[in-house]
């Protein structure tokens, strides 16, 4: 059967929560940690807490994400949103743009462990660009990982936040941060 994707509703909360688990996608993150605000320590955060606000976000329709399912069971993940909506990438030095309130973000990936490597990240994006130009969104960033040296195969667990070759692949360019650990990517819509 194909992969359907679907814009996150709160209707959709549950599909989310189960495709998560009890781990919150990847140590207890549950796709906060880019709205972590100021001074708050990331211990502190993850886990319940990160949880009860992704829920409140989910149920106020103030985030946005593309869920990916697979004969009806959710497999897969990527968040979006005004670039703004994401604290921690506005204090990120290497990830500083001029123009951050008219940017839209797809900050954050998570694929089930049994569907990576399969190109569902791709599907993901392409539905989450979609979405956005829906919103109105003109400039679209991401933060991919810095690319490994040849050969050598970025670990899942690295790579929540894509890779260079992904955004590539739909046509965004690096934007800054060339060398860096996270790199920011922009695609023109």
């Amino acid at each position: 059967m194909p992969i359907v994707t679907k814009e996150l509703r709160p209707e959709l909360w549950s599909d989310l929560e189960r495709l998560f688990g009890e781990s919150g996608a990847c140590g207890g993150c549950w796709c906060m940690s880019w709205r972590q605000e100021r001074r708050e320590k990331w211990e502190d955060v993850k886990g319940s807490l990160a949880k009860r606000r992704l829920s409140l976000l989910v149920k106020e329709e103030k985030a946005h994400g593309i869920l990916a399912y697979d004969d009806g069971e959710p497999v897969g993940w990527c968040a979006f949103d005004w670039r703004v909506d994401f604290p921690k990438l506005n204090r990120a030095p290497s990830l500083a743009c001029a123009d951050a309130e008219r940017v839209w973000s797809a900050p954050c990936f998570f694929v089930k462990r049994s569907h990576r490597g399969k190109g569902l990240a791709g599907v993901l994006l392409r539905a989450a660009l979609s979405a956005m130009k829906n919103y109105g969104a003109t400039i679209v960033e991401a933060y991919p990982v810095k690319p490994y040296p040849a050969g050598k195969t970025i670990p899942h667990a690295f790579a929540w936040t894509g890779t260079r070759s992904l955004f590539e692949a739909a046509g965004f360019r690096v934007a800054g941060n060339r060398n860096g650990g996270k790199q920011r990517v922009r695609l023109e819509l």
